[in-house]
């Protein structure tokens, strides 16, 4: 009579994996001497890698690690982008508050007067102006090419009494005039 009996051992658990079980076969042999036993024993080997086991688990181990490095980085952009903003904003901020206080955007005078306003013949006297918004300044009579500043002097030596007329225009055909005297005395 043949009876085949099966058992089923426990091998130790590794860590994170599922417990690998070894099918054990006892097999009564009809075909064995005195000598030998009865039951030969038939030991298979699990038929599920160790691969199969941890690979899953692997992966997700790999995925959790890719997305909390891309929230790491996207979060350190993210806030370095805002202080940018922040800082652009409160530097534009600044220009409008000091434009504004200069007089805005528009063509404006600010300052045009001579030092002294009476010279001897022959000495010098200093003309200064001051303008803002304008593209072009010129000076009646002609003394040389002038540029927009908020502050510049030049010096001039009239030989008579002489009105000097600043004009400043911008780019939208505004223009904007003052006029300052110098007397020369003899």
């Amino acid at each position: 009579m043949r009876s085949n009996l099966t058992r089923s051992t426990n091998i130790p658990k590794r860590a994170g994996s599922k417990p690998l079980h070894h099918d054990t076969r006892v097999v009564r042999s009809h075909t064995a001497t005195p000598r030998q036993s009865r039951y030969a024993v038939s030991v298979t080997k699990p038929s599920v890698s160790l691969l199969r086991h941890t690979l899953p688990f692997l992966t997700i181990a790999l995925l959790a690690a890719v997305v909390y490095d891309g929230w790491v980085f996207y979060s350190r952009w993210s806030h370095a982008r805002q202080v940018e903003r922040t800082q652009q904003e409160t530097e534009a901020a600044d220009a409008r508050k000091a434009l504004d206080m200069l007089g805005g955007g528009s063509l404006r005078l600010l300052s045009f007067y001579a030092t002294p306003g009476v010279i001897r013949r022959g000495d010098h006297a200093s003309l200064c102006f001051g303008v803002i918004g304008a593209q072009s300044v010129r000076m009646e009579p002609a003394i040389k090419a002038l540029h927009p500043a908020l502050s510049d002097c030049l010096q001039v030596s009239p030989t008579k009494d002489t009105d000097y007329k600043l004009i400043a225009e911008d780019g939208a055909g505004h223009s904007a005039t003052s006029t300052v005297k110098i007397r020369v005395s003899p």
